[in-house]
């Protein structure tokens, strides 16, 4: 393979801030890709599966109110880390590149915040753990997130963003089924997901380039000015903010939907009495399994598709009506067949979106100099919902209306989100 990274350098500009022009092989499309594998198995795998049972032991009595409190406060560390982390590796100047030392760093770091996991039994241990997790495992999502437009040239961004897309929707399958099927316990679901993690993303680091960037293109640090930096003015950047805010409002529409999925199908679903002899956790890896496939099905031909014909906005706004569908199906038809219908069409919506959204969103962003930066602010737009969410999720299943009203509102936000797509004017 060869060593010369897929970008070309633009007047004085170096290899590390030019715009790529170079399309990127298969092999770094499949590193990248292993990489954000381990990145989402070790999100998921904890928040679908094993923070649930963990707050369910440590806390049966408010299992609810006790995971979305830890959720939230995870999520907060993440909207904290993952642009800093980014802005970070935008100033790193040393001779193994600006990205893959924060891509190790992170993974060696998230991993033995999960390893700490396996360990607790206590709400406060479990709390602090799952921050460290998160912590790191948000370090390495700046660096690997910054990649695509590091590396790949605009007209190639849609499919890069369909196959990376991909691993994160295997990464929850393979998750659940490591943790629900391979091992048997909380403890060794944890051990086993915190030592793939870094292991996942040693081939990307160690076989890929990753410019250096010369230490006179680093600007002094300045406290101050650094912390202005995590402000991208809306006026001087409208097309950003507006990004921003239509992912902000679909991912907060799925952070409702998802959180209580598991307990959805022990008590509205009432999956272990439909199955007896079986675990609401399998269902729940069914379900993953059902909306994995029509996920993998749609998110690199959608992404392929707009780089050919360049719609991007049109795209995301037919992936965020497809999406609000199977919220409305769980909000009326809370019975295991009308559920699975709903896995499928969740994942035909959400397949669409992965990979076009992504793609958008690296158009828009202000300046070469801060990619990983401004990202890390996009994915606050991610984990913010997460802090959010919870505090929507929570009053509502407890006593303001229980899951219709949960899956409607849900909906709702989502359909929010794929018209104000529409403000952003230089995407078409």
């Amino acid at each position: 393979m060869s060593t010369v990274p897929p970008v070309t350098p633009s007047h004085d500009l170096p290899l590390a801030l030019a715009e790529p022009v170079r399309r990127v092989g298969p092999r770094w499309v499949g590193f990248i890709s292993l990489a954000n594998l381990v990145l989402w198995m070790g999100y998921f795998g904890p928040l679908q599966v094993l923070l649930p049972q963990q707050i369910a032991l440590a806390a049966p009595a408010g299992k609810e109110s006790t995971l979305a409190w830890v959720t939230g406060v995870g999520a907060a560390v993440a909207m904290v880390f993952n642009p800093v982390a980014g802005a970070l590796s935008d100033r790193t100047a040393g001779r193994f590149g600006r990205r893959h030392p924060w891509t190790l760093l992170g993974a060696f770091a998230g991993g033995l915040g999960l390893v700490f996991l396996a360990f607790q039994g206590s709400v406060a241990g479990v709390l602090i753990g799952w921050c460290l997790a998160q912590a790191g495992l948000n370090a390495m999502q700046a660096a690997l997130t910054a990649g695509v437009p590091d590396h790949v040239p605009v007209r190639q961004r849609g499919e890069v963003s369909g196959w990376i897309g991909v691993p994160q929707t295997l990464g929850v399958v393979l998750a659940v089924v490591l943790v629900t099927m391979v091992v048997t316990t909380t403890g060794s679901g944890y051990l086993l997901i915190g030592v793939l993690v870094p292991l996942g993303v040693l081939p990307f680091v160690l076989t890929t380039p990753d410019p250096r960037l010369p230490a006179a293109h680093r600007p002094p640090f300045d406290l101050g000015s650094f912390l202005r930096g995590f402000w991208v003015s809306p006026r001087a950047h409208p097309d950003f903010a507006w990004a921003w805010l239509t992912r902000f409002l679909m991912q907060l529409g799925n952070s409702i939907a998802l959180l209580y999925l598991l307990y959805f199908l022990t008590d509205a679903v009432g999956y272990e009495r439909l199955f007896p002899g079986s675990k609401a956790e399998d269902g729940l890896l069914v379900l993953v399994v059902v909306y994995s496939v029509a996920v993998v099905l749609t998110a690199v031909i959608s992404g392929v598709i707009s780089d050919r014909i360049g719609r991007r906005k049109k795209l995301v706004t037919v992936a965020g009506v497809v999406s609000a569908v199977p919220a409305v199906i769980m909000a009326f038809w809370p019975q295991w067949t009308m559920v699975l219908v709903a896995a499928v069409i969740m994942g035909i919506g959400f397949g669409v979106y992965l990979s076009v959204d992504n793609a958008l969103v690296t158009q828009v962003l202000p300046a070469a100099a801060g990619r990983a930066k401004d990202l890390g602010v996009i994915n606050i737009a991610n984990s913010g919902p997460q802090v959010l969410g919870p505090v929507i999720a929570g009053p509502i299943v407890s006593g303001l209306g229980g899951y219709p009203v949960l899956y409607l509102t849900a909906a709702a936000l989502t359909l929010l989100g794929a018209g104000l797509v529409w403000k952003i004017r230089s995407v078409p």
